[in-house]
């Protein structure tokens, strides 16, 4: 179980995430939705040791991140919110780096790393440098890294971002069955459907502040007969714009 506790993060006068209180249990899918700019990615990389919280705590498997910080990352794999690093790197490199930095041999993610570059297509690209790839192959090489050890927990930022249909479908099929052997998955998106498909449990947030944690089915039972897009939008922002877009549109036909 990860145990988030009153964490807070400043940025000067910016407050980036206040007070935020959550639990994350083993075996299930959970997902962090927000705006830009809410306090999901500011969460993730606290959780990753990316980024130090001014206040608060996180406990994995009753763990104080603070106080077993080498052996928490060992637990995790992370996707970044942007593939271009080691841009200098082939793929095959990055790969064999990310093995090293495992403290794995190459023949104990040999058959794993085979499975997934089938499965995420890079056979044909293992030699190209990441600099030459596309958004979205560059998303696939960090995947690929990420997932190579399989560690227990994966935290994914924006993960389906710049992949292909097939690829986002083959990697939410890889999430539910690794939740499903009781390990846990986290990922922020924007993308509403892809939350109400693989979320057992999620959190919205809003200028750094946490205004809804449940389940999908909970939150869609307290609004009756509203989709989750409109349900989010009420919660997360504007709705639609009201006005501002009849207008936008007005000036666009005048």
């Amino acid at each position: 179980m990860i145990e988030i506790n009153d964490l807070c993060k400043n940025y000067g006068d910016k407050k980036a995430l206040q007070h935020l209180t959550l639990q994350i249990k083993q075996g299930e899918i959970f997902g962090f939705l927000g705006h830009n700019g809410a306090g999901k990615s500011t969460t993730i990389k606290s959780l990753v040791s990316i980024i130090e919280p001014t206040s608060g705590s996180i406990t994995v498997d009753g763990m104080e991140l603070k106080e077993h910080r080498q052996e928490i990352k060992e637990k995790i794999a992370y996707v970044p919110d942007t593939p271009d690093i080691f841009l200098q790197l082939s793929a095959m490199e990055y790969w064999d780096l990310l093995t090293a930095a495992y403290n794995l041999s190459d023949q104990d993610v040999k058959q794993r790393r085979l499975q997934l570059v089938e499965l995420f297509g890079m056979g044909e690209h293992v030699d190209g440098t990441i600099a030459s790839f596309s958004h979205g192959m560059r998303q696939k090489a960090i995947l690929i890294g990420a997932l190579l050890s399989d560690p227990d927990i994966w935290i994914l930022d924006e993960p389906m971002q710049g992949l292909d249909p097939q690829a986002a479908h083959d990697l939410k099929q890889l999430m539910k069955a690794h939740a499903k052997k009781g390990k846990t998955v986290i990922f922020s998106t924007h993308n509403l459907d892809t939350a109400q498909q693989l979320c057992d449990d999620l959190a919205i947030l809003k200028k750094g502040q946490l205004i809804y944690n449940g389940t999908v089915n909970d939150l869609l039972a307290q609004h009756d007969n509203e989709s989750l897009e409109d349900i989010y939008l009420q919660m997360a922002g504007r709705q639609d714009g009201g006005h501002l877009v009849d207008d936008i549109e007005g000036d666009n036909h005048e």
